[in-house]
């Protein structure tokens, strides 16, 4: 779009290009540039443009861009230039992803580059790899609280093992994952070092005081993220005297970005990890970026802005990376971080289905699907150009934010009900066999969030231990339900580490008294390759696992009803006990996908006769497609077994 204002600063800008940057090849960059230039602009003044050295910070914006841009390696230039015209290519059934620390897969960055072969045996084609960037030892908070932005940990691995994964996953067509830790830093990096030495420049990149009369203020309206393990939002600093905010823990410091500087630096370094080859990029706790007196301090208006003009100047540089927003928010808040434009993804083209995954455990414990249907209504229709990252388990907690609302249209107590879901999954219920644990907890609220495995939360350590082999079937149905609803809800399935073989808590966290007190190490595990060699001996429960999870990966990628298009329709059933939805194709709605699920042990039934368009198919070719065979009926009734699940067409 041509605007007479910003293409006059952008022609001030380029006639003062530095010279080596002038020399290069930046064709494809001018191109870019001039088509995003006035959005650029539009966002930068608005955030920044009160500022003196506004013009001189442009410059520095674009330059920085360039520069990027020049040092982009030519193949990933190629593929920028293929998912440009292929724009909707994420958007795809085939792609499955899955998310692991390299140090519990593998040992580190080289080890997982040399069992690439293992995802392919699966059929992951996406791989998140958990931070892998400098960190203090004993204080990095699993890897987000970074030292050097530019550094790996040399625990893992060096650069040019992040150059070398990059490759070799990119030769079998396996995206790359990495993480971009956009909120803080670790009181140890060097910008901290040199605000804590008294560069007014550096202490600009953060929130100081030096009394509590600001601090005070914030703390009026902001809450507590681990009110237990780091209360408040401030710490004292003593060698710079002066109050810090530190939102997360006391060692990572909250990065201001109402300071141009900061923004810069961190796109720059947002560019630089995708020169390293990365596909996607993660950023991370982007509810948190701009700070404001009187607010909580999240989902800001002018935290949109940032990611907005961050998505902005990564099209100009780097078009084919796309950004994952880890927002783990209310639904009406999470849609928020695709952007506001009525198709395109501005802000991020993915974003984690927290609410997803929430209601997915509310069914499992309650043996039914009536929260789960009830809030399913109330997630907000995503842009037709992004998507869902859906999972069962990750890294963190699983935390219990349903809507008061749907829990009591759903026919339970709010409060009540988080309790019993925390008795449960915390095995302190009667009839529950899950092993996990508190996390999070909030002694003053009641509030509390769970840690642990898949395999542990569904019953299978239980099992194991007691030798029970109805709870050991039971456990690994659940595990596959699960499962099958990621992988035909619409999105990008994102399995985690472990779960494919039934890895159950690992408890050697206890044993590292840096990891101790945070229980959600026990599902970060190390992966035992003796129990995964166990997935290839047909019989063991690693092969039951592993062998349906990846029929279930083939079958998914050749249901073209199953790419992402906004082609999901919730069904309302009269039984509480089955979640129903179709998937159809978005163009026509003519070919279509009936999935069910039933979330109780026992079987329960389903009038086809009932469901508009499914009640006039021909049932003697109605095709469970996950299975291949034909489903259970009796007359036009399906009949959906315990903790099992059906993909049905006509076949």
């Amino acid at each position: 779009m041509y605007e007479q204002v910003s293409h006059a600063l952008l022609n001030d800008i380029l006639n003062r290009l530095n010279e080596e940057i002038c020399e290069e090849d930046l064709r494809h960059f001018y191109t870019r540039l001039g088509a995003n230039f006035y959005a650029i602009h539009s966002l930068f003044f608005r955030l920044y443009g009160d500022r003196p050295d506004f013009t001189d910070q442009a410059q520095r914006l674009v330059e920085t861009m360039a520069r990027q841009y020049i040092c982009r390696p030519q193949i990933l230039r190629a593929i920028d230039i293929e998912r440009e015209r292929d724009f909707s290519w994420f958007l795809h059934q085939k792609w499955i992803g899955m998310a692991l620390y390299s140090e519990g897969f593998a040992g580190n960055l080289s080890g997982v580059t040399e069992r690439l072969s293992y995802f392919q045996e699966l059929g992951i084609n996406l791989i998140h790899i958990m931070p892998v960037l400098k960190c203090p030892e004993g204080r990095s908070d699993g890897g987000y609280a970074i030292s050097d932005f530019r550094a790996i940990d040399p625990r893992v691995g060096t650069l040019e093992d992040v150059q070398q994964l990059a490759e070799q996953a990119r030769r079998r067509g396996i995206l790359l994952t990495l993480d971009v830790v956009l909120n803080h830093t670790s009181n140890e990096h060097e910008w901290a070092c040199r605000a804590r030495a008294g560069e007014s420049h550096y202490r600009d990149y953060y929130f100081t005081y030096p009394n509590r009369n600001v601090p005070d203020m914030f703390e009026q309206s902001m809450p507590e993220i681990f009110p237990e393990t780091a209360p408040g939002n401030f710490t004292w600093d003593e060698t710079m005297e002066r109050w810090v905010m530190t939102v997360f823990n006391d060692y990572q410091w909250d990065l201001n970005y109402s300071n141009p500087a900061v923004f810069i630096e961190m796109l720059d370094i947002v560019l630089y990890w995708a020169n390293q080859g990365a596909d996607i990029l993660r950023l991370d706790a982007v509810a948190f970026l701009w700070k404001k007196i009187g607010s909580t301090c999240q989902n800001e208006r002018e935290a949109h802005l940032i990611l907005q003009l961050m998505k902005d100047c990564a099209q100009v540089t780097a078009p084919g990376v796309l950004f994952i927003a880890e927002a783990i928010v209310a639904p009406v808040e999470v849609i928020k971080y695709f952007g506001e434009d009525a198709v395109i993804a501005k802000e991020c083209e993915i974003a984690y289905n927290a609410t997803f995954m929430a209601l997915l455990w509310d069914a499992v414990a309650t043996k039914n699907a009536k929260l789960l249907n009830q809030g399913i209504k109330n997630l907000p229709v995503k842009l037709e150009r992004a998507t869902w990252l859906n999972y069962v388990r990750c890294h963190d907690d699983i935390g219990l934010g349903f809507d008061d609302r749907d829990i009591d249209l759903a026919g339970y107590d709010p409060a009540n009900h988080r309790q019993y879901l925390v008795d449960y999954f915390t095995g302190h219920y009667a009839e529950s066999h899950a092993r996990g644990l508190p996390f999070g907890q909030n002694h003053r609220t009641g509030d509390s969030r769970i840690s642990g495995s898949l395999a542990s939360l569904v019953g299978l350590e239980y099992a194991l231990e007691t030798s029970d082999d109805i709870a050991t079937q039971d456990a690994i149905s659940i595990i596959l339900l699960l499962h099958a609803m990621i992988m035909s809800f619409g999105g990008i399935p994102l399995l985690y580490y472990g779960d494919e073989i039934g890895t159950v808590n690992d408890d050697a966290y206890l044993r590292d008294p840096h990891k101790a007190t945070d229980t959600r190490w026990i599902h970060r595990p190390t992966i035992d390759w003796e129990k995964a060699a166990r997935r290839n001996q047909s019989g063991t429960i690693e092969y039951r696992i592993f062998t349906a999870l990846k029929r279930m990966i083939a079958v998914r990628g050749e249901i073209s009803v199953f790419a992402d298009f906004n082609n999901r329709e919730l069904i309302e059933v009269e039984n509480p006990n089955l979640f129903v939805f179709e998937r159809y194709n978005w163009l026509s709605r003519r070919d279509s996908v009936l999935i069910v699920a039933n979330f109780n042990r026992q079987p329960h039934s389903l009038n086809l006769d009932e469901m508009a368009t499914w009640g006039t198919i021909d049932f003697s070719r109605l095709t469970d497609l996950y299975s291949g065979g034909q489903p259970d009926m009796v007359n036009h009734t399906l009949v959906v077994p315990g903790f099992s699940f059906y993909w049905l067409a006509e076949k």
